[in-house]
């Protein structure tokens, strides 16, 4: 494929990453409207919200078989086209059971999306022979704090009914414009493998050694992920309870931890053209280790957001490694197994610490985040020679 073909094709994906950055964070801050008008409890709005993950977590293996069978790309354009159309209908709801309904439909379609964008992502790496799988990620944190910060600006004017209107309209305009780029290629054909790069993958592609690593690579994507869910719903708390932080400096906790993800990822080509994957991963879960122990043990403030910042520099780039790599050795599903296990590590996250908050304290709790850290390091060491460069 030549190259401006492939630059154009670079430039269509990171435009459906940032754009599933910018429609989920839109969503997202306008959560407690949504709760308001449907007159649900805490309890029953945690319900509904389930049927994001839910949606989500049952769909991408589905999506790992269509993108197999119809390519990613087309996959990619109707998921997003779902995606933007659900995103309107939460603000229609009026009680708690219907936007459970309408939320499961959310999630299968940014489930789907995820998986999709990812196998086309995975593709487009192999061709360019350039590690630049978290370039597009980078792309996804960027849409969502501009999505983020537009919604708080526009909350006080626009009802949730058109402010999530016009995320559907930006949704659709945006796909008809990177969609048509996308289908008008087919996915890049990776380049031949020498039977050298054969041995280190363990196998021929999708082999029962393949497949083996791509759990492995699974669990990195957990421990990743793990830490990203347990930082948005806890890391505030911790710092306004346990530090006595302001209202305002406690949300700058998962601020600092996000913005410092970004900018892990937008370094992450150059990272990886240094380090490779192993010690990425190696030195990543290393750092994000070091760093959450600072952030959650720390007895100040500053130092506790100087430690949430460190956590998000090291695992940056783990979950961007873990997807490519998996999708190296077995494809969209390898894609499917990676994010569903990620998401998986996302789930799991918040209601653990909970516990574990009540069992023990909620410092003690959120040492889990670097605990999950220091495993995905220690998955680096023993796969060092799989990973490869």
């Amino acid at each position: 494929m030549p190259g401006r073909s492939l630059t154009e094709l670079r430039a269509a994906i990171t435009a459906f990453f940032a754009l599933d950055g910018f429609i989920f964070a839109g969503w997202v801050v306008r959560i407690p409207d949504i709760k308001h008008q449907t007159h649900a409890s805490t309890g029953a709005l945690g319900l509904a919200l389930l049927g994001v993950s839910a949606g989500a977590v049952l769909t991408m293996t589905l999506t790992g078989r269509l993108c197999r069978r119809y390519g990613s790309h087309p996959v990619t354009v109707v998921c997003m086209v779902v995606l933007a159309l659900s995103v309107a209908l939460p603000p229609l709801t009026h009680s708690a059971p219907v936007l459970g309904a309408v939320l499961l439909l959310f999630g299968a379609a940014y489930g789907g999306v995820n998986v999709a964008f990812n196998s086309a992502a995975v593709d487009l790496v192999a061709a360019l022979r350039r590690p630049v799988m978290p370039s597009f990620h980078a792309a996804f944190s960027l849409g969502g704090m501009v999505g983020a910060g537009l919604g708080g600006l526009v909350a006080g004017a626009l009802s949730p009914t058109r402010h999530l209107l016009a995320l559907t309209v930006t949704g659709l305009l945006v796909t008809a414009v990177a969609g048509r780029a996308l289908l008008r290629q087919e996915p890049p054909a990776p380049p031949e493998r020498t039977p050298s790069a054969a041995h280190t993958d363990g196998g021929a592609r999708g082999g029962p050694a393949g497949r083996g690593l791509v759990v492995v690579l699974g669990l990195v994507a957990l421990c990743t992920a793990y830490g990203e869910g347990a930082m948005a719903d806890w890391g505030a708390l911790h710092l306004q309870q346990d530090l006595a932080a302001s209202a305002g400096t406690a949300a700058a906790g998962y601020a600092c931890f996000a913005l410092a993800m970004t900018l892990g990822r937008l370094t992450g080509t150059t990272l990886l053209a240094r380090l490779g994957r192993a010690r990425t991963v190696m030195a990543g879960g290393t750092v994000a280790a070091a760093g959450m122990l600072l952030g959650s043990l720390a007895p100040t403030v500053w130092a506790a957001l100087t430690g949430f910042a460190v956590t998000g520099l090291g695992l940056a780039n783990l979950f961007p490694v873990a997807v490519e790599r998996a999708g190296a050795l077995a494809g969209p599903s390898g894609v499917a197994v990676a994010s569903t296990l990620g998401y998986g590590g996302m789930l799991l996250g918040p209601p653990a610490i909970g516990f574990m908050a009540d069992w023990f304290s909620l410092p003690a709790a959120l040492t889990s985040v670097a605990a999950l850290a220091a495993v995905a390091a220690l998955i680096g060491v023993t796969t060092r020679r799989a990973l490869g460069r």
